[in-house]
């Protein structure tokens, strides 16, 4: 806790921060959990060609450093006061480099990227796909374990690392020669900057972070040799997966003036599950940002899903293992930036109360699939579209459909998860930008027939790295002391008609539900890309 100089105690706080796909943010956290100072810079996109998104790793690096000097010059404190420092980052977004010079053999090829989408396309269509599914199904049919029948029905994905990392050992020659030399990394963000705070000593990443690849094993809790023969990926290049909360080492005293021990790193929407306090099994976390993220604690068995729900480490600590099950929808935050572009509204603080200025959407539907259709329905070729427009309709009518295909989203979302998991969901947190709105809130509450709380905090990825790093250094001691630093949250409960909520959405919404589900139907499948 630093020295008794002049006979009073120097303060100690933990430092964290949080890689996001918009910014990068930095926070100084005290005792109480309470934010003494912050810093953020914005992350440059770039789109080298149409469908490329990429990220330039010098420009991260040192955005990465001026919001650790920024955040603890803002707290006003001294670097050696900063206890521990934690990481949490956006995930499948990766780069290569070279082991002994550190230089990168091209830029990081960004979660959102769709270089790879028609080598999915072949790949899913594959004879030696169609193959695995039936030996799977055959397999399943014999041993009834469920995760063979999931395996029967797997599908790629551009969101997972593993093609766009295919696509680059066909593209880039320097990282074949590199492989061949035994001098090739692989990293995410986070093992990118371990990698560089540490001067090149650590080539390393988390379990959460690794589980999000798609190129990781969660039941055998290893980088996946069936995947990576199949798809011919060299295991030598990815990193050694640690303990989510592990000394990973420290800093190097160059960078910062003093070393800084790195006490967790952490993949952001399963850093913010653990900022919400989301421990227990049943506990289900909303992250409503650019996309919307449920994530529900499974305990310690991966989750095997039929539907499209993906099966995460949330973290392991100690000999702790906790897996998550994950449903996104990916256009929660792009649907209302869109609507905002098209002047519907000004501010987006004020589209609750436009929503709540007319009764009803005047049958109004707005399906927000601007990137397709995740699960359940998993239709990359789904259009976004608005229906049932009438004379009468008015910007109020629009914003408020609008709002109500993300309640809408969530439902499906949530009903998905109760199907699947057949868990009993014990409690409902909710954080991201878009859940400062109180008409979706409230909506999603109904549907829900449950009752959500929406914290004060509004970093939950920052505040979930703090957390484990903080445990990690017995800054904080137990998960009941962090549950009793959560601050007061604002609670919805569903509102219905008849005093008798069983459960089930406000019978009001049940017909614009429907007619909304049609309206989904009508834009699956427009698309008719080869």
């Amino acid at each position: 806790m630093g020295s008794h100089r002049n006979g009073f105690k120097k303060e100690s706080y933990i430092l964290s921060v949080d890689v996001g796909t918009t910014s990068i943010r930095c926070h100084v956290y005290d005792k109480e959990a309470k934010i003494r100072g912050s810093c953020s810079t914005k992350v440059v996109l770039l789109y080298p060609e149409v469908g490329h998104v990429e990220m330039d790793p010098d420009d991260l690096w040192k955005g990465f450093i001026s919001v650790v000097k920024g955040a603890v010059q803002d707290a006003g404190i001294q670097m050696h006061q900063v206890e521990a420092l934690g990481i949490s980052t956006q995930r499948g977004t990766f780069t290569t480099w070279d082991r002994r010079t550190g230089v990168p053999f091209h830029n990081f090829i960004s979660w959102q990227d769709q270089r790879a989408a028609d080598l999915v396309k072949s790949w899913n269509r594959s004879c030696t796909m169609k193959a695995i599914h039936g030996a799977m199904k055959v397999l399943y049919f014999v041993t009834r374990q469920k995760r063979l029948l999931a395996a029967s029905l797997v599908v790629f994905s551009t969101q997972h690392v593993t093609f766009r990392l295919v696509w680059v050992l066909t593209h880039y020659t320097q990282v074949h020669e590199a492989i061949d030399e035994g001098n090739c990394c692989f990293g995410t963000i986070d093992s990118w900057l371990l990698f560089k705070l540490t001067k090149g000593h650590l080539h390393a990443t988390d379990y959460s972070n690794a589980s999000s690849t798609g190129i990781f094993d969660s039941y055998q809790m290893c980088w996946s040799g069936f995947l990576s023969s199949l798809v011919s990926l060299p295991l030598s290049i990815f990193p050694k997966v640690e303990n989510t909360g592990h000394d990973f080492g420290s800093t190097d005293p160059s960078i910062f003036g003093v070393s800084i021990p790195i006490m967790s790193v952490m993949a952001d929407q399963q850093a913010a599950m653990f900022g919400e306090c989301c421990f227990d099994v049943g506990d289900v976390k909303i992250t409503m940002g650019t996309g919307t993220f449920m994530d529900i604690n499974t305990g310690s068995k991966p989750h095997t899903s039929v539907a499209g729900l993906y099966p995460l480490v949330g973290w392991k600590i100690g000999s702790e293992v906790v897996y998550l099950a994950e449903g996104n929808a990916a256009d929660t935050g792009t649907a209302i930036k869109w609507a905002q572009k098209l002047e519907l509204f000004s501010d987006v603080r004020e589209t609750s109360a436009m929503a709540y200025s007319v009764s009803d959407s005047d049958g109004v539907c707005f399906v927000p699939s601007f990137s397709g259709l995740q699960a359940p329905l998993n239709d990359p070729k789904a259009c976004a579209s608005l229906m049932g427009l009438k004379p009468s309709t008015t910007k109020s009518h629009l914003v408020r459909a609008i709002l109500e295909s993300v309640a809408f989203r969530n439902k499906q979302l949530y009903e998905t998860m109760l199907r699947e998991t057949r868990i009993p969901i014990t409690k409902i947190r909710v954080d991201g930008g878009v859940s400062s709105n109180d008409f979706v809130m409230q909506l999603t509450s109904d549907l829900f027939g449950k009752k959500i709380s929406r914290p004060q905090h509004h970093e939950m990825s920052c505040l979930g790295a703090a957390f484990v790093a903080g445990l990690e250094v017995g800054f904080w001691r137990t998960r009941e002391e962090l549950k009793k630093l959560q601050s007061a949250d604002d609670e919805f409960s569903p509102q219905c008609a008849d005093k008798e909520c069983t459960g089930s959405p406000n019978g009001e919404y049940v017909p614009i539900l429907q007619s909304w589900e049609r309206a989904l139907r009508r834009s699956m499948n427009w698309y008719n890309k080869p």
